[in-house]
C-alpha cells in the first residue's frame, strides 16, 4: 500500500512536470516558426492546464476504467471552481475586466448543461465522444476568431496570454522538451491511474470516486499554484479565464476521449449527484462573476471554499458509490 501511494504521488508530479515541458516547448517551437502569440495563447497555452486531466483519461480508459475518466472531468471542473477560485480569491478578490470572459462564461454553461444531456442515460457512447471532439475544435476556431476582434480593444486576458509565451528559446531545446513531455507524459499518466487503482481497491473506493477525488484533486493542484501565481501578480483575468477554459477544454476534449476509447455504461452517480454539483457550481461561478461588481468577493471566495469541503467530505464518507 504505502509502495502504491509513494508511487501515484510521483506520478502526479512527473505527470505535471513533463505537462508543463510539453506546454513550453510547444509554444517555444510555434513561436520560433512564426505562429502568431495569439493562436499560440489560446490554443497551446489555454490547452495547457488540461493536458495532464488529457493524459490521466485516456489511460484510464485505456484500463477500461471509464467512470474513472469521467469522474477526472467533473471532479476537476468541480476543484477548477470551488478549491482554485475559492482560495484565489480569498487571498485576492478577482475583478472581472475581459470582454472575452464575459463570452465564455455562457458558453461554459452551455457545454455543462450538454454534458447532463450526454450523462441522462449514464452511457458514454462513440459517437458522443466525437461530437465533443468536433464541438472542441469548433471551439477552438471561434474564441480565435473572438480573441482577434477583441486584441484591437486591448483586452486584459490576450495581453497576460501572450505575456507568457517563452522568449529566446532555440529550436533545438525547444523540441527537446517538445519529446520529452511527449514521452513522459502519458508514461506518467499511467503510473498514476495504475497505482490510483491499487488505492481504491484497498480502501473500497469506486472507480467514479477516485477520478472525483485523489487524481481530480491531485491534477487540479498545479492550476491552483498557476492561479495564486497570477493573481498575486494582478493577473486577475488569467486565473479565472485559465479555470473557464480549463472547464471548458474538460468537457470538450477530455470527456471525449473516453467516450472514443472506451465507451462504456457509467455509474449512476455521475448524472445523479456529481453532474448537478458541477451545474450549481458553474452557474454561482457565473452569478458572482456577471454580477455588478464583476468580480469574486473574500466572502465569495470562501463560500466556494466551503462548497468544495463539503463535497469532498460527502464523497470519502460514501466512498463506494
Amino acid at each position: 500500500m504505502l509502495i502504491a501511494v509513494t508511487l501515484l504521488i510521483a506520478g502526479l508530479i512527473l505527470l505535471v512536470w513533463s505537462a508543463d515541458k510539453l506546454v513550453y516547448g510547444a509554444a517555444a517551437v510555434a513561436k520560433n516558426i512564426g505562429v502568431s502569440p495569439l493562436i499560440i495563447g489560446m490554443t497551446i497555452l489555454a490547452m495547457g492546464s488540461s493536458a495532464p486531466e488529457m493524459m490521466v483519461s485516456a489511460a484510464a480508459a485505456l484500463n477500461g476504467k471509464t467512470d474513472t475518466a469521467v469522474g477526472n472531468v467533473l471532479g476537476s471542473n468541480i476543484a477548477n471552481i470551488a478549491l482554485i477560485l475559492g482560495i484565489s480569491a480569498m487571498v485576492k478578490p478577482l475583478s472581472i475586466s475581459s470582454g472575452i470572459l464575459r463570452r465564455e462564461l455562457p458558453l461554459m454553461i452551455g457545454v455543462t448543461l450538454l454534458t447532463g444531456v450526454l450523462l441522462w442515460d449514464s452511457n458514454l457512447g462513440f459517437y458522443e465522444g466525437v461530437l465533443l471532439f468536433v464541438l472542441f475544435a469548433v471551439f477552438i476556431l471561434a474564441m480565435i476568431k473572438i480573441s482577434r476582434s477583441e486584441k484591437n480593444r486591448n483586452d486584459a486576458l490576450i495581453e497576460e496570454q501572450e505575456s507568457e509565451i517563452p522568449e529566446g528559446v532555440s529550436n533545438k531545446s525547444a523540441v527537446l522538451w517538445l519529446i520529452v513531455g511527449l514521452v513522459l507524459l502519458p508514461l506518467s499518466a499511467n503510473l498514476l491511474v495504475d497505482n490510483a487503482v491499487v488505492i481504491a481497491k484497498y480502501f473500497g473506493m469506486s472507480d467514479l470516486v477516485i477520478g472525483l477525488t485523489i487524481i481530480a484533486i491531485g491534477t487540479s493542484l498545479p492550476e491552483l499554484a498557476a492561479s495564486l501565481a497570477g493573481v498575486l501578480k494582478g493577473e486577475d483575468d488569467m486565473a479565472v479565464g485559465n479555470i473557464i477554459g480549463s472547464n471548458v477544454f474538460n468537457i470538450l476534449a477530455v470527456m471525449g476521449i473516453p467516450g472514443i476509447l472506451h465507451p462504456s455504461v457509467l455509474s449512476p452517480y455521475a448524472m445523479s449527484r456529481d453532474y448537478w454539483v458541477m451545474l450549481a457550481l458553474s452557474l454561482l461561478l457565473v452569478v458572482m462573476a456577471l454580477g455588478k461588481s464583476r468580480s469574486i468577493s473574500r466572502v465569495e471566495g470562501a463560500i466556494l471554499f466551503l462548497c468544495f469541503i463539503a463535497y469532498q467530505t460527502y464523497l470519502f464518507m460514501n466512498m463506494a458509490a
